[in-house]
């Protein structure tokens, strides 16, 4: 019998900044699925192979518990006793949910009103202490940064630009390349913040250089168009799209991100919002799968590479999905079909199932 899953500190102990004595906060997070996908391949580019990392099966539904169990694990071993981050909504849920796993306090702050409701909820479960500002996710950053500065030893800021929170995310690239036996051709995903994208390229290239595969993906990565700062090459002050996850305008992972790009031979490229929910519907469609819409854009990305003729027949994508679509309820029902009212009769259900 195979063992059972413990989380990926248990996976990936000896690759990870967690001693020997630390004690491990973990909710079994990592181990998500890679599930190949035949429609969406063949929409993409002809020949080509596509596989999804749904990381919206994470405990709290996003790829964010990946590196909070490391960042909460550390943070309480060298004596925390709260934690605090800005957020989009994702890290929200998240931190407040490792941190009510560990018994400390989690506090976040998040823009009034720009988030969505069903991550809001998630973070007022687990007790986390709820700040709202009127600003954006860059004004809360900042905010969360300058006062962990002035309570260094109390309070573990556990956003992105926490080296523990990248450590821990990297462990997805370990993932696709153990189920995949090699590391893919291309790898297409959201940047808002832009940890991911850094923790992506830092995976494959460790797995790369201790010759576990024999090379690396490109990094496709893909920013609304509202709140694309790398793409523009400057910082996007009011930053708007409809994925809320990724409206950022200046990541904290910047140069690292930049960094990913060039050294895989990659892109960073802007997707408008109209393409966003074409990608969101056609992925929950073709494939059954359901994602908050800042995972849609790796498929409108590629959708967009594919286009371009830059692929060939036998390349191998991966597209990471974020989080799941039931973050973000009311965008699913904002661009879906109302449903249909009728009458309790055998005879009208009949006929509108077009029975004859």
């Amino acid at each position: 019998m195979s063992e059972a899953w413990a989380g990926l500190i248990a996976r990936y102990r000896s690759r990870l900044p967690v001693r020997a004595a630390d004690r491990v906060v973990t909710l079994h997070e990592g181990n998500t699925p890679l599930v190949r996908a035949d429609r969406l391949a063949a929409a993409i580019a002809p020949g080509v192979e596509v596989h999804l990392k749904i990381d919206g099966q994470n405990p709290t539904g996003s790829f964010k518990d990946r590196g909070m169990t490391v960042a909460v694990t550390r943070a309480v071993s060298e004596g925390a006793e709260a934690i605090i981050c800005a957020s989009t909504g994702n890290t929200s849920a998240s931190a407040a949910a490792y941190a009510a796993r560990a018994g400390i306090r989690a506090y976040v702050v998040v823009p009034r009103g720009k988030i969505a409701l069903g991550k809001l909820s998630q973070a007022v479960m687990h007790g986390a202490r709820v700040l709202q500002i009127d600003g954006n996710f860059d004004q809360a950053l900042t905010l969360v940064r300058d006062v962990k500065e002035r309570h260094p030893t109390k309070l573990a800021l556990v956003n992105s630009v926490n080296p523990d929170r990248i450590a821990g995310q990297k462990t997805a690239a370990f993932e696709i390349c153990d189920a995949l036996g090699r590391a893919p051709d291309y790898h297409c995903l959201p940047v808002g913040n832009a940890g991911n994208i850094t923790a992506y390229w830092a995976g494959y290239r460790e797995y790369r250089d201790a010759g576990l595969t024999e090379a690396c993906p490109r990094m496709m990565g893909y920013q609304a168009a509202g709140s694309a700062p790398l793409v523009h090459g400057r910082v996007v002050e009011d930053p708007s799209t409809i994925a809320t996850a990724i409206r950022i305008g200046n990541p904290a992972s910047w140069h690292g991100a930049v960094t990913a790009r060039d050294e895989s031979g990659g892109a960073i490229e802007a997707v408008d919002d109209e393409d966003i929910l074409a990608a969101y519907r056609l992925l929950a469609r073709a494939e059954g799968i359901f994602a908050e819409p800042a995972s849609a854009i790796s498929l409108a990305g590629a959708l967009r590479l594919g286009a371009s003729g830059r692929l060939r027949p036998g390349d191998v994508l991966v597209l990471t999905l974020t989080g799941h679509g039931l973050k973000d309820p009311d965008t699913a029902i904002a661009n879906s079909a109302a449903a249909t009212t009728i009458p309790a009769e055998v005879d009208r259900l009949a006929d509108f199932l077009e029975l004859g």
